[in-house]
């Protein structure tokens, strides 16, 4: 009888409690990843914005390196961190998205497609660099904000957006071409070749150990790509910097910038170095970040 009671008293606490927490946990685990890449997102910007502008003057009028920085010193110092919240607003967006996109994505396809891993995570990487050109507004204010040529025609995003409202929703996604090859076609060679990287850098014995293998393995990644893709870049740029008048094709845009720039390749990998440092800088603050976040959350 005192058994039989004692069994009855006995609740299942343990269980119950594993049941209602269960839920909470996967939001959690789907939630993370998006507020890691956000948060990486905002470290990086913070640290290389002052880089990214000389690099984005030499994209956009082919000058070297030295022009660009006596360009900013004579903008002044107030002005040198001028442009830096739609890229704020648009990089932790667009990276909270494309490393929570990507996790989630490649779960969904890895259930429902029957197709090798490589071809569900490449998928679902472009699927997560194309989502992420919903933001491209953000970054055409962001190249209109660091123009100095438009510095007497607007001071911050909301007056560069109302600028750009007069021209209808299309003058907003101005340069989106080159936005969804660069997005797509980038973010598919991240994913797939971080793991393989990685794997190749010495084994990681100590938690400092493995935020510099994420810092060198983020960073060598990005610093490929973003020569890989600097053409893109540069007709981005050009594209952009311009309101209203004719909407250029991408090719016709190359075509007028390869001429302007004596038909040399060198011409127009002009900044390409810079954005090289740049980029193995960025992504490795970006990839570290996030990696350690992961884990710490």
């Amino acid at each position: 009888m005192m058994d039989s009671e004692a069994h009855e008293k006995r609740p299942p606490i343990l269980t119950s409690s594993k049941q209602e927490l269960a839920p909470h946990i996967t939001n959690v685990g789907q939630v993370k990843h998006y507020l890691c890449g956000c948060c990486a997102a905002f470290n990086n910007i913070v640290i290389t914005f002052p880089i990214q502008k000389v690099l984005f003057r030499q994209q956009l009028y082919g000058i070297k390196t030295r022009d660009a920085i006596l360009q900013l010193r004579r903008d002044g110092f107030q002005n040198l961190y001028r442009g830096i919240l739609p890229p704020l607003l648009q990089k932790t967006t667009t990276l909270a998205l494309m490393f929570g996109l990507y996790e989630d994505l490649s779960c969904l396809l890895r259930k429902h497609v029957s197709a090798p891993e490589f071809a569900t995570c490449s998928l679902a990487a472009v699927l997560a660099g194309t989502t992420e050109a919903i933001f491209t507004p953000l970054e055409r204010v962001q190249t209109l904000l660091q123009d100095h040529k438009h510095h007497d025609k607007f001071t911050n995003t909301y007056q560069a957006l109302r600028a750009l409202k007069c021209h209808g929703i299309r003058e907003y996604y101005r340069g989106l071409a080159p936005i969804l090859l660069r997005n797509g076609s980038s973010n598919a060679l991240f994913f797939g070749l971080r793991g393989p990287v990685k794997e190749y850098l010495p084994t990681a014995t100590s938690h400092s150990a493995h935020l510099v293998n994420d810092f060198i393995c983020g960073g060598l990644l990005g610093a490929m790509l973003g020569f890989l893709f600097f053409p893109i870049n540069v007709v981005k740029t050009r594209m952009q910097s311009q309101i209203g008048g004719e909407f250029q094709s991408f090719p016709r845009v190359f075509k007028t910038i390869w001429l302007e720039r004596d038909r040399k390749l060198t011409n127009l990998f002009r900044g390409a170095h810079l954005n090289y440092h740049r980029s193995l800088i960025s992504w490795g603050i970006i990839n570290a970040t996030y990696e350690f976040l992961l884990k710490v959350i």
